[in-house]
């Protein structure tokens, strides 16, 4: 069996998931319809598979793409942690909207130089936890997995090993 080579041309795979919309509308269908414990298996371990083979710093597309939510915790901790008043902090990095959410007020993230996050250590939860593939419940996060599927190659990766491992057969 030949090794995987995941693709990581982001050029590449937004071409490839234009063309792909309505198959892939087709695979969500048939994700619905499967099993949960089954998908997240076979999620978690394409996932285990695939992102110790994709370089994250080659890419950085989430860190320019993604809007970035955050909590008070988060906000008091990186705003200690860059000597600054939460005053100062909100006002340079964050929009605050009437229902107290709280996300970055820029993309590319302000934090992100040379494809690298210079607050790692102090990184959002959101930011920890992307793309997601390694939590549970697979099937809750369809619609945000599919809404990345062209910008994040380790999701667009497993999505199509996914479709392989189902062997999925569009109409």
């Amino acid at each position: 069996m030949a090794a995987f080579i995941p693709q990581t041309d982001l050029i590449y795979i937004q071409n490839f998931a234009q063309e792909k919309l309505a198959e892939n509308e087709q695979f969500k269908d048939l994700l619905r319809e499967t099993d949960a414990e089954s998908i997240d298996s076979m999620v978690q371990s394409l996932d285990a598979m695939i992102t110790p083979t994709i370089d994250c710093t080659s890419c950085g597309n989430c860190c320019k793409s993604l809007m970035v939510c955050l909590n008070e915790q988060e906000a008091n901790a990186l705003s200690t942690h860059l000597n600054q008043s939460r005053e100062e902090f909100d006002a340079t990095y964050l929009e605050k909207g009437s229902n107290g959410l709280m996300i970055m007020n820029k993309m590319p993230c302000h934090f992100l130089t040379n494809n690298r996050c210079t607050i790692y250590e102090y990184r959002f939860e959101g930011c920890k936890e992307f793309p997601a593939l390694h939590l549970p419940n697979f099937k809750r996060r369809v619609f945000t997995t599919f809404m990345h599927y062209d910008r994040c190659p380790i999701i667009f990766n497993v999505v199509e090993q996914l479709k392989e491992k189902m062997e999925f057969e569009p109409s």
